[in-house]
């Protein structure tokens, strides 16, 4: 099975879930979002085909978050996720909602880094840490067109360590939410005077 493919299988049923992305992740991202983001790559004749199954795999998996019992999340996102808009301003603002509704979920936890944590080693790629019923662990990076996924006991802890350090530079999850919130309301603001 391929690593994204047993990724996935691993994130359906995990307890745990901690996850760091320098961008909107899948899993609070809208349909038009999504559909924005997957189809910036595509050029082929067959492409809109290929980004609705792309989109409707990615809304799919975001059951993951409401599921019972309910995962316990922790997300934090940088800060260069809420500054690189969609194109489209509803889009954009939908998405921001999207992800002040998920910030509140009783289940959630999710954090900015700001840019005022400076430099970090997760710049360029998303990490994901996951805990089974069982306790065991795999630690999952993706980016640069390249993905892996991790079991060894080991690595995973070293990689914990590193999510560890980022949350630690994050802001807390209430300043997380105000941060947000400003987001929305500046973007609400610059919408209304174009």
């Amino acid at each position: 099975m391929d690593p994204y493919k047993r990724f996935m299988a691993l994130e359906a049923t995990a307890r745990v879930m901690w996850k760091f992305a320098p961008a909107v992740p899948g899993l609070v991202q809208t349909e038009d979002f999504a559909r924005e983001v997957l189809s910036g790559g595509w050029t082929t004749a067959d492409a809109d085909e290929m980004v609705e199954e792309q989109v409707a795999a990615r809304l799919g998996r975001q059951y993951v978050l409401r599921q019972k019992p309910a995962p316990d999340v922790r997300i934090i996102m940088d800060e260069v996720a809420f500054r690189r808009p969609a194109a489209c301003a509803k889009t954009w603002h939908d998405q921001l909602l999207q992800i002040e509704a998920v910030a509140m979920m009783p289940n959630v936890t999710l954090q900015v880094l700001p840019f005022s944590a400076g430099v970090h080693h997760h710049m360029t790629r998303s990490l994901t840490l996951l805990w089974q019923k069982d306790g065991s662990a795999v630690a999952y990076e993706e980016g640069d067109d390249c993905s892996q996924l991790d079991d060894d006991p080991g690595d995973v802890l070293r990689l914990r360590l590193s999510y560890d350090r980022l949350r630690d530079l994050a802001l807390s999850p209430p300043d997380s939410l105000a941060f947000i919130r400003a987001v929305l309301k500046e973007h609400r603001r610059h919408d209304a005077h174009p």
